[in-house]
């Protein structure tokens, strides 16, 4: 199998394909359904003690996970009991089955989005009426089980069984959700009406975008990917075009050097350097260099090459007569361009962004080398002649892309779409996307790298690597993946200054793996 298929992931509508081909394949539904709720009770069981459960179930599928959970718990030990959103007479096939496997009461939630008590299936279920229905479920209930809807609803979140995880979460008691958590949509991460966050989200085959989007990511707390039993082989003919950040993506491209080469052969990196913010361009410069790039220049304006020389070392500095980059984009052999840190949002960073851009040579644009096309975004995109990464923060997007509709991974794409180039849409979830449709969503990110001057070392990181003949994509999602591994290393106190000299043991857990 293809590598990257084992970093897939999978929209609700393409997880419900893998199911129907794993049925058609042989594996009937009612063992895959078995075992999701094995897999779940035995993640309960591997986190908690036993206490009591209250296993909070759906109409469908996800409902029947539920069912299956609660028997496995009860034949545990665990006290264990059933509240079903409708009745057991209205359940349907797999889920139908697995609800009469159970052998103790099941209480039934009002399906009406009014009313929201607890009453009589009028099929053998248990009552439990009045007003305080939720502090009559939850009394002494040490675990609910979210067994309500899966990442596939496809309306708001709402009514009795919301208002009951709502209490449960009011109440400090902690939450499992089966697949995702219900109101959670797997496909964007966001939340339709209500959802409540869980400790532990198990899911099954593959991880959906929602889990690794946010708010989706948080939500979901610790994400365990069950297998099931559904066959590797139902994947291809899916044809997933959205993936995990992994080195298991781009590591058959990743650019190490041989003994055989030198610096020449290893690129070279031009920086335009600005005259008063100079710390990006040295941020972006240092970490070309960490990343491997051969060679790194800083084109410096005539007033700030004094500082440029000064503090930088292994760094070339050139001194421009004035701030244009033409003179220094004369040099063929520089082979990336990197503008935007620092840059300033004058005539001149335009002109130096087309100028660049004309040569055909390879970009990485930031900051304000996207922001100057504010008002006219179309020039840019129209002057992009040869390869292309951009690195904008979500203010930076909507300035360059307007408030397009969607969620994050869908904006990115259309971004990608639009402007012919990679784009990396940064966050604590950036998506990297490119115009053919690939995308991939970065997970390992701390909240140390929400810092000024990170987002530049980013920018330099993706330059060194595009500069020794890493395809872009694969350049922009193997520096984003290193950013944050990076950030993880350095950890509390971390500022980007910290970055470009944590590069180093990145690379060589990268080179050990």
């Amino acid at each position: 199998m293809n590598d990257a298929l084992w970093h897939a992931l999978l929209t609700p509508a393409q997880m419900g394909r893998a199911d129907q081909a794993a049925i058609a394949g042989g594996v009937p539904g009612v063992q895959l359904m078995r075992a999701a709720g094995q897999a779940v009770a035995e993640a309960i069981r591997a986190r908690w003690d036993a206490r009591a459960v209250l296993v909070v179930c759906g109409p469908g599928n996800n409902g029947g996970d539920g069912f299956v959970v609660a028997r496995l718990l009860a034949e545990w030990g665990w006290p264990v009991r059933v509240v079903l959103l409708g009745s057991v007479a209205a359940l349907r096939g797999d889920a139908a089955v697995h609800a009469q496997r159970w052998r103790g009461d099941v209480f039934s939630l009002s399906s009406g989005q009014g009313e929201g008590h607890v009453s009589g299936a009028g099929d053998g279920s248990a009552g439990c009426a009045g007003s305080a229905e939720e502090d009559i479920l939850l009394a002494g209930t040490g675990l609910v089980i979210d067994a309500v809807f899966g990442a596939g609803l496809s309306r708001d979140f709402d009514g009795p069984a919301a208002r009951l995880l709502q209490a449960a979460q009011h109440r400090g008691v902690p939450i499992c959700a089966v697949d995702v958590p219900s109101g959670l949509d797997g496909a964007t991460g966001t939340v339709r009406g209500f959802a409540a966050p869980a400790q532990l989200t198990v899911t099954f085959f593959r991880k959906k975008p929602g889990h690794l989007l946010l708010p989706g990511r948080e939500l979901c707390g610790e994400v365990v990917l069950a297998d099931i039993g559904i066959p590797d082989a139902v994947l291809p003919p899916i044809e997933p075009d959205t993936f995990e950040n992994a080195p298991g993506l781009w590591s058959a491209s990743f650019p190490w050097p041989v003994s055989s080469a030198h610096k020449y052969r290893r690129g070279h990196v031009l920086i335009g350097g600005g005259a008063c913010m100079t710390g990006a361009a040295r941020l972006a410069a240092l970490a070309a260099a960490r990343a491997g790039a051969g060679l790194v220049t800083v084109a410096s304006p005539p007033e700030a090459w004094a500082v440029y020389a000064a503090a930088l070392t292994s760094i070339m500095v050139e001194r421009l007569p004035d701030s244009d980059l033409a003179p220094a984009l004369a040099d063929e052999r520089r082979n990336v361009v990197v503008i935007g840190p620092g840059a300033g949002l004058g005539a001149q960073t335009r002109a130096n962004v087309l100028a660049a851009a004309a040569t055909g040579r390879a970009l990485v644009l930031d900051a304000d080398a996207l922001t100057v096309f504010a008002e006219a975004p179309q020039v840019l995109f129209e002057a992009l002649h040869g390869p292309c990464i951009i690195t904008p923060h979500e203010g930076e997007f909507v300035r360059l892309f307007g408030g397009e509709q969607g969620g994050k991974l869908e904006r990115a794409r259309g971004a990608a779409r639009r402007s012919g180039a990679v784009v990396i849409l940064k966050g604590a979830d950036t998506v990297i996307a490119e115009p053919g449709g690939r995308a991939v969503i970065n997970a390992n990110a701390p909240a140390w790298l929400a810092t000024g001057g990170t987002g530049d070392v980013l920018a330099g990181l993706t330059a060194g690597l595009l500069a020794q003949g890493m395809p872009p994509f694969e350049a922009a999602c193997a520096a984003v993946w290193m950013h944050g591994e990076a950030g993880t290393l350095g950890g509390p106190g971390l500022i980007s200054e910290d970055l470009p000299g944590l590069l180093p043991r990145v690379l060589q857990k990268l080179l050990a793996a």
